[in-house]
């Protein structure tokens, strides 16, 4: 193993400025060699910002010029998958965000190209690595809560400003560094759906990162009220252990009051656990009586944003085990796939093997 993970970012938008290159930067053990993206203003500036010397605007002609043992992929959602493919191909290590893709097919076929050249793939989800999450993930593992039974799921946030195409209102939190994500998230072609594929595609991957569960059918309502996208959905979901799933979110918070608002309530035969994700706030109750209350957390520890970037250079140099696995990206794009068929077909019930 190398001592030092050689790294391309590809993709220079406002996630990858603001949380991944910054966090290999910051990495002893990471050398961040090359940054791609096809539109030539935003790579150039985030380099000339960043201090990095090499520049592509093609993915193939970077593959095949530098020396790399990963990458990380923050590209237009709709871009994921081409965008993941020849570097999965040529064996390399990765970071690819959330969603994974847009289509259940493409997501398969990623999970099932990383297993066959030996590499990990590292889906983004900051959260996966919540400690709070990760006793949540033990306890259910354990099969201490026996069955799981029904689970409510819901995430509400301030993005309705994002889906109209003005990243302004937003400026004061985020303090974009380099670039803001301009109206990325109103374009149904660049980025697919909208609250969905943009913020309950957090939800749904922390509660199959939790429960470990997959989702075998989704019947799903959508509004975009003013937006190209959705904005509120409501989804109803059932699982392979036969379990029943209330998912719900909304892009409607205002920007002035909590920015975010996740829960998470798993209900068992022997227990049923209570997560307020935002609040940092979870507490498992077991069927003697007894109550567990998981330690308060800071901040920065619920939400790991340089936790994928760390993880890869860790798979790199260390071996380190992937916490994030391609399995929850792959089967949160599965449920989501199958949500958006269903409110496009007026709540219709939608088979997740149908989409195959």
């Amino acid at each position: 193993m190398p001592d030092t993970a050689r790294i391309a970012v590809i993709g220079t938008g406002w996630w990858s400025t603001t949380a991944h290159i910054p966090a290999l930067q910051a990495n002893p053990n990471a050398d961040l060699v090359a940054l791609a993206d096809i539109r030539a203003d935003a790579v150039e500036k985030a380099a000339r910002h960043f201090g990095v010397e090499r520049t592509y605007t093609d993915v193939h002609e970077m593959l095949a010029r530098e020396r790399l043992d990963g990458v990380v992929i923050a590209v237009w959602h709709a871009a994921h998958y081409e965008a993941a493919r020849p570097c999965l191909e040529q064996g390399l290590h990765a970071v690819l965000e959330k969603p994974m893709t847009l289509f259940a097919t493409h997501a398969r076929h990623l999970t099932e190209l990383s297993h066959a050249r030996g590499c990990q793939l590292i889906i983004g989800y900051p959260w996966n690595y919540n400690p709070q999450v990760l006793r949540v993930k033990e306890v259910i593992g354990s099969g201490r809560l026996g069955k799981i039974r029904y689970i409510n799921n819901m995430f509400a946030s301030s993005v309705i400003s994002l889906f109209r195409g003005d990243d302004s209102v937003h400026d004061d939190l985020y303090q974009y560094q380099v670039t803001g994500p301009g109206d990325v998230y109103s374009d149904p072609v660049r980025s697919g759906g909208g609250q969905g594929h943009l913020q309950a595609t957090h939800s749904i991957g922390l509660m199959l990162h939790m429960t470990g569960l997959r989702p075998v059918s989704v019947l799903a309502l959508m509004d975009n009220l003013d937006t190209r996208v959705d904005v509120v959905d409501a989804m109803i979901v059932q699982m392979d252990n036969g379990a029943l799933a209330n998912v719900g979110s909304s892009g409607t918070l205002h920007a002035g009051g909590p920015e975010q608002e996740m829960v998470v309530q798993i209900y068992c035969d022997q227990g049923w656990i209570n997560a307020d994700i935002i609040k940092r706030s979870c507490t498992i109750y077991y069927a003697d009586g007894s109550v567990e209350e998981l330690p308060p957390m800071t901040d920065e520890e619920s939400y790991l944003s340089s936790a994928p970037a760390d993880n890869l250079v860790d798979v790199i140099v260390g071996g380190a085990p992937n916490q994030s696995p391609p399995e929850v990206g792959w089967h949160t794009v599965e449920l989501l796939d199958a949500a958006y068929r269903s409110a496009a077909d007026e709540g219709r019930r939608v088979q997740v093997s149908s989409l195959y």
